[in-house]
C-alpha cells in the first residue's frame, strides 16, 4: 500500500491556543503578545485586529496607536501545551501512528483508513480523491469540536501534506505521485529547517523545490553530504524519514496563566471550571474517567503549591469535580495570589455494568461514580464507603472499604436452591425490651452448671414487651426459648462476657435475637428471623 501522510494545521496556533483558554474573546480584537513590556511583540491577532492593521512583528505602542481598544494577551504556553495534547488527541482517533511537530502541526498515517464508500455513478480516479477530502472535512470537524481552528493536507510525503495543508482551501489532496509536481514551483524557503544550505543552493543558481529536484541525487550527497541527500529526497517529495509516533501521556491536564493575580476563591473557580469542562471533554473523547485531580497551583511572585484529590470512583461530572477543588483550597489555602493553574487528570475506565432491557431501569456506573464523589465532597472521605465485616463474632462489628461494585457475571449462573436455612434481619438500632423472667426448678433437664457466671443458669424467659414505642413493635408471651450463649471473640478468656444471647418464639408468632446486656443489665432485641 503507497504511503499516505495527512497533515493537521492550527493557523496562528498561538491565538487559537489562547482563544481555546478563553472562549469569550473569539469576536474581539485580541492580539497575542511575546515578550515584555513595550518590547512585547505581535505574535497573531484575530480578524477584527488585522483588519485594523495590526500585523505580527508590531510592538505593544504600535499596536496600541492603531488601535487604543486593542485587547492584548501574552504567549500562554501552558494553553498551548494543552491545545496541541488535545490536537494530537483528535488525531489518534482517526490513526494510531501520530507525531506531533509542534506548534500546532500534528501527522497521522492515513493509509488504509476505513473511508465511507462513494455514491455510485463517480469516477475512480475522482473518487479516491473525493474520499480523502471527506475524511478531512471529518477530521476539520473533529478539531473544530476541540475548541480550535484547523487545515487539512494529505499526500505521500510529510512536507507536501504540510504545504497542502497550509493553503487556503482546506482540505487539500496531493494526487498519488504527483508529490514532485506539487513541491516543484514553491521556493527553498519551504524546505525549512532544512535550510543550512540555503546559500549554497542560492550560488548554484537553485531559486525553487523543482531545479533542486532536477539534479543528479549522487552528485547533491557528494557535495553536500548526509544533509543534502536529504534535503534532494524531501524535494522530490519522498520523506527521508519515516513517521515518529509518539507515546500517549498517561495523564491529562489544562491550565493557563492568569493575567492578573487572584487573591480571593470565586474568580479562581469561575476560570478553572471553563478548564475543568476542557479536561472532561477529552477525558469522555477517549471513554475515559477522572480517578485522581492533581492542582498545581503558581502563585505570585515565584511559588508553586501543589496538592492530589483521590476521588472514590472515576467520573466525568464537571460540578463534582469544581466541588472537591473548592473543598479542598477552603480546607488548605494557598496562601498567596495565583497567577497560573494546572489541572491535571489520572485517567481510568469507568465502571461498567450490564443494564436490564426488561426489568426496572438501572443507575448507570457514571452516574453512581458521580454520586459517590459528591457524598465524598460534602461528608468527607472517611464518612462514605461500603460496611464490610471484621474478623470477629459480634454481628454489629463492621469497618468501611472504598464502594466497589462487583463486575457484572461473564456468564449466565443458576440461582442455587434454599437449603430451608432462616435469614436473620438486623435491628439497628438494637430495640430495648421490657423482659419477665421465672427463676424454675433445678431439674437436670433444665439447669446448666457449665454456663458462665451470672448467664441466668436457672431462668426462664416469659414475657417480652418493646418499650418506648419502637419499630417493630414487639410484644407476647414466650413460648420457647434458647440459650444463653455468647457471641463474642474472647469469651473463653478471663475476662467475662458482656452480653447473654438467647433465641425466642412468641406464642403470638415471631422469632427474634435477644440480649442481655451486663454493664447495663437491660435487655434488647438484636433482630428478626425471616
Amino acid at each position: 500500500m503507497p504511503p499516505r501522510v495527512a497533515c493537521i494545521v492550527v493557523p496562528l496556533f498561538p491565538l487559537a491556543a489562547r482563544l481555546r483558554s478563553e472562549p469569550e474573546l473569539a469576536g474581539e480584537a485580541v492580539a497575542v503578545f511575546e515578550g515584555n513590556g513595550n518590547a512585547a511583540r505581535v505574535v497573531a491577532a484575530t480578524r477584527p485586529a488585522r483588519r485594523a492593521g495590526i500585523q505580527a512583528g508590531q510592538t505593544l505602542p504600535q499596536a496600541r496607536a492603531l488601535l487604543p481598544d486593542l485587547l492584548a494577551r501574552g504567549r500562554d504556553r501552558e494553553s498551548e501545551r494543552a491545545a496541541g495534547e488535545a490536537l494530537a488527541e483528535v488525531a489518534e482517533t482517526f490513526s494510531p501512528r501520530v507525531e506531533s511537530a509542534g506548534e500546532g502541526v500534528v501527522y497521522f498515517d492515513a493509509a488504509g483508513i476505513p473511508i465511507p464508500p462513494l455514491p455510485p455513478g463517480e469516477g475512480r480516479g475522482e473518487g479516491a480523491e473525493s474520499a480523502e477530502k471527506r475524511l478531512g472535512r471529518a477530521v476539520i470537524a473533529a478539531v473544530e469540536k476541540a475548541g480550535l481552528p484547523a487545515r487539512f493536507g494529505i499526500a505521500a510525503s510529510k512536507l507536501a501534506s504540510r504545504i497542502a495543508a497550509g493553503l487556503p482551501e482546506s482540505p487539500t489532496v496531493v494526487a498519488e505521485g504527483e508529490e514532485a509536481r506539487f513541491l516543484a514551483p514553491l521556493p527553498l524557503a519551504k524546505l525549512a529547517p532544512q535550510m543550512e544550505l540555503g546559500e549554497t543552493l542560492e550560488r548554484w543558481g537553485i531559486r525553487s523545490i523543482g531545479e533542486l529536484a532536477k539534479l543528479p541525487e549522487g552528485e547533491v550527497a557528494s557535495r553536500l553530504g548526509e544533509l543534502g541527500r536529504e534535503l534532494h529526497a524531501t524535494a522530490r517529495g519522498v520523506d527521508p524519514r519515516p513517521l515518529e509516533p509518539r507515546l500517549p501521556s498517561p495523564s491529562l491536564s489544562e491550565g493557563m496563566e492568569l493575567e492578573w493575580p487572584l487573591v480571593s476563591l470565586e474568580p479562581f473557580l469561575f476560570v478553572g471550571n471553563a478548564a475543568l469542562e476542557r479536561l472532561v471533554r477529552r477525558l469522555e473523547s477517549q471513554a475515559l474517567a477522572c480517578r485522581r485531580l492533581e492542582v498545581g497551583l503558581q502563585l505570585d511572585p515565584e511559588g508553586w503549591d501543589a496538592r492530589a484529590i483521590t476521588l472514590p470512583a472515576p467520573t466525568r461530572d464537571t460540578k463534582t469535580l469544581l466541588t472537591l477543588v473548592r473543598l479542598e483550597l477552603e480546607a488548605r489555602p494557598p496562601g498567596a495570589p495565583v497567577v497560573g493553574f494546572i489541572f491535571t487528570a489520572q485517567p481510568d475506565r469507568t465502571r461498567q455494568a450490564q443494564l436490564s432491557l426488561f426489568g426496572p431501569a438501572a443507575l448507570s456506573p457514571d452516574r453512581l461514580a458521580t454520586t459517590i464523589a459528591r457524598l465524598v465532597a460534602l461528608l468527607g472521605a472517611d464518612r462514605v464507603g461500603s460496611p464490610r465485616a471484621v474478623n470477629g463474632h459480634r454481628p454489629e462489628r463492621l469497618t468501611v472499604a472504598d464502594y466497589s461494585p462487583p463486575p457484572p457475571p461473564a456468564e449466565h449462573r443458576v440461582p442455587r436452591t434454599g437449603r430451608g436455612l432462616l435469614a436473620i434481619r438486623v435491628l439497628r438500632p438494637a430495640v430495648e425490651l421490657e423482659v419477665i423472667v421465672s427463676p424454675c426448678h433445678p431439674e437436670p433437664a433444665s439447669c446448666h452448671p457449665e454456663r458462665s457466671e451470672g448467664s441466668l443458669p436457672f431462668s426462664r424467659l416469659l414475657s417480652l414487651k418493646s418499650t418506648n414505642g419502637s419499630d417493630p413493635e414487639i410484644s407476647g408471651t414466650v413460648r420457647v426459648a434458647a440459650g444463653p450463649w455468647n457471641l463474642e471473640d474472647g469469651w473463653w478468656s478471663a475476662a467475662p462476657a458482656s452480653r447473654d444471647y438467647w433465641d425466642v418464639e412468641l406464642s403470638e408468632g415471631g422469632l427474634y435475637r435477644i440480649y442481655r446486656d451486663r454493664r447495663k443489665e437491660k435487655w434488647y432485641a438484636d433482630g428478626m428471623y425471616d
